[in-house]
C-alpha cells in the first residue's frame, strides 16, 4: 500500500480549545517579564489595556489556564477551513535525494490564503460580544488585513487597515481583497494621523513599517469609543489562537502512525504562526513525548531574534503601545523592502522572545533569494506556491532536509506552510528576472535604533 501524501482529520477532530503557553511557562523555566506602562514604567494592569482591546481579549493575554475553551460562533467559521490538511512531501524529498521524512501543514487553504483567519475571527467575535462597531489595525504584506477584513464582514463591523506603504504599492491584489471585504485600506505611514505626519514630515519618501502602521492604526482606536484595535500578532491572545495549527498536526501524525518529529520549522516576524505551530510540541513534551528540536527562520533584512537585543522597547513607532521585554531592533528602526512585508517587524514576541533566552528554541536568519530559490524548488515538486513569508519555513526545511542527506539520517522534519504566493507574483517576477535584491542586517542603522530604546 502506498504511503498517504494528505492525512485530513474530520470536523469533529478539530481542537475545542487553544492550548496557553502562559500556564506551562513556570515548568518549561521561562520567566515572562510583565509589559509596562510607557509612562511610569509599571507594570500595567486591565485598565491600560482596555481602550485598545474587549475584555475577554485581555483576560487571555494575562491567563494561567492552560486550556482556553473556543466559542462555538467560532468554532463554527473555522469549520470553513479547518481542520487544514498535514502533507508528506515525497515528491520534494524524491528532489531532494533526501532520507528525511517531510511534514507540511498547509494553512493556505482558509478564505485569506494564510494562518491569520484563526486569531482574526476570534478577535472579530469577541469585539462584537463586547458592543464594538469598528476595528482598526496595521498589516504588512496584507495578509493579517485580508484575514481581519474577512472576520469583521462576518460579525458585522467596519475595518480599517494602515498597510504598510511598500507593500501597499507592491501587493495590490490584497488591498484589492481587502476592499472586497468592505475594508477601508490606507498606505502608511498617511496623512490621516499625527504619527503619520510626523514621519512625513521627516521622509517625504517613506516606505513605511508595520511599527508605523501600528502607531496610525492604535492612535485611530482610542479617538473613538465604539472603536478597538487588533494585532495580527505579537501579544500572547493572539499566539494562544494559532495553537490549533500545532495540536491538529499532532493528531494528524498519531492518526497514520507517523515517528515523532526530530525538528520542526516555523518562519517568524512577529510570533504568531510560528507560536502555532510549536507551542503544543512544547506541551507534548512536558506530558511525556519526546524532545522536538525547534528552528525559527527570520529574514536577515529584520532579525530581531538574532541580532536584536532583548530589552524593553514599545511594540511601534510613535511610543504609544505598553513596553514589552522582547528581542528588538528598536522601535524606529525601519526594515528594508524585502517582499516578505509580513515579517518586517523590529520586534519579536515576549513570549518567543522568552523562550529564546532560554534556549528552548534556534533561530537563523537568512536573505531573499535563497528563500525563492527554496520557494521554487517545493512549487515545482509539491505544485503549492508559497508566500515569501512562508519559504522561510520552506528554507529552513530545505536545510535540514539537505544535512540529512550528507549525513544519511533520516529524520522526520515538520514546518508549517503558513500561506500561499498567489498575490506574491511580482516578486517571483521580480526573482525569475534575476533583479531580487539582497537586503542583510544595516548594524550602524540597528544601533542607533538601539541606542533610542527606553530606559528601563
Amino acid at each position: 500500500m502506498a504511503e498517504l501524501t494528505k492525512i485530513i482529520l474530520s470536523e469533529k477532530d478539530a481542537p475545542t480549545h487553544w492550548y496557553n503557553l502562559n500556564a506551562d511557562l513556570p515548568r518549561l523555566g521561562v520567566e515572562l517579564p510583565p509589559p509596562l506602562h510607557p509612562g511610569t514604567k509599571q507594570p500595567i494592569g486591565p485598565e491600560t489595556l482596555a481602550p485598545l482591546f474587549p475584555m475577554a481579549l485581555i483576560e487571555q493575554e494575562v491567563s494561567t489556564e492552560r486550556y482556553i475553551e473556543i466559542p462555538e460562533p467560532v468554532q463554527e467559521v473555522y469549520r470553513l477551513w479547518r481542520p487544514t490538511p498535514l502533507f508528506r512531501a515525497h515528491r520534494w524529498e524524491r528532489a531532494l535525494d533526501t532520507p528525511a521524512k517531510i511534514y507540511y501543514k498547509y494553512e493556505g487553504v482558509s478564505p485569506s490564503g494564510s494562518h491569520k483567519p484563526n486569531t482574526s475571527v476570534p478577535q472579530a467575535y469577541y469585539n462584537a460580544q463586547e458592543g464594538t462597531k469598528r476595528i482598526t489595525t496595521e498589516t504588512g504584506a496584507g495578509q493579517w488585513g485580508s484575514a481581519l477584513s474577512f472576520a469583521c464582514q462576518l460579525f458585522g463591523l467596519d475595518c480599517e487597515v494602515y498597510m504598510v506603504k511598500v507593500s501597499y504599492e507592491q501587493k495590490p491584489y490584497r488591498r484589492v481583497l481587502m476592499q472586497t471585504w468592505g475594508a477601508r485600506v490606507i498606505p502608511s505611514p498617511s496623512p490621516h494621523t499625527e504619527a503619520g505626519r510626523r514621519i512625513l514630515a521627516q521622509d517625504p519618501e517613506s516606505t513605511g513599517s508595520l511599527g508605523i502602521a501600528i502607531s496610525e492604526a492604535v492612535e485611530m482606536a482610542v479617538q473613538r469609543d465604539d472603536t478597538k484595535y487588533a494585532l495580527g500578532s505579537v501579544l500572547n491572545h493572539v499566539l494562544l489562537h494559532q495553537t490549533i495549527i500545532g495540536q491538529e498536526i499532532i493528531k494528524q501524525l498519531e492518526l497514520i502512525g507517523a515517528d515523532w518529529p526530530d525538528v520542526v520549522v516555523g518562519c517568524t516576524g512577529g510570533g504568531s504562526n510560528f507560536a502555532g505551530l510549536v507551542y503544543p510540541f512544547l506541551a507534548a513534551h512536558l506530558d511525556g513525548r519526546p524532545q522536538t528540536r525547534i528552528l525559527a527562520v527570520e529574514p536577515s533584512a529584520a532579525p530581531s531574534l538574532t541580532r536584536g537585543s532583548y530589552a524593553y522597547d514599545f511594540g511601534d513607532t510613535a511610543g504609544m503601545t505598553p513596553l514589552m521585554k522582547m528581542h528588538t531592533l528598536g522601535h524606529d528602526f525601519v526594515p528594508a523592502p524585502i517582499h516578505s512585508g509580513g515579517l518586517r517587524y523590529h520586534g519579536m514576541s515576549p513570549q518567543v522572545s522568552a523562550l529564546k533566552e532560554a534556549g528552548l528554541i534556534e533561530a537563523v536568519s537568512v536573505t531573499q533569494n535563497p528563500i525563492f530559490e527554496a520557494n521554487q524548488s517545493f512549487a515545482k515538486a509539491e505544485g503549492i506556491l508559497p508566500a515569501p513569508e512562508a519559504g522561510h519555513a520552506v528554507w529552513g526545511a530545505m536545510s535540514e532536509a539537505l544535512t540529512c542527506r550528507e549525513s544519511g539520517e533520516a529524520k522526520t522534519i515538520v514546518f508549517n506552510l503558513c500561506g500561499h504566493g498567489h498575490f506574491d507574483l511580482s516578486a517571483y517576477d521580480a526573482y525569475l528576472a534575476g533583479a531580487l535584491q539582497e537586503y542583510e542586517y544595516p548594524a550602524e542603522r540597528v544601533q542607533a535604533s538601539l541606542a533610542r530604546l527606553p530606559q528601563v
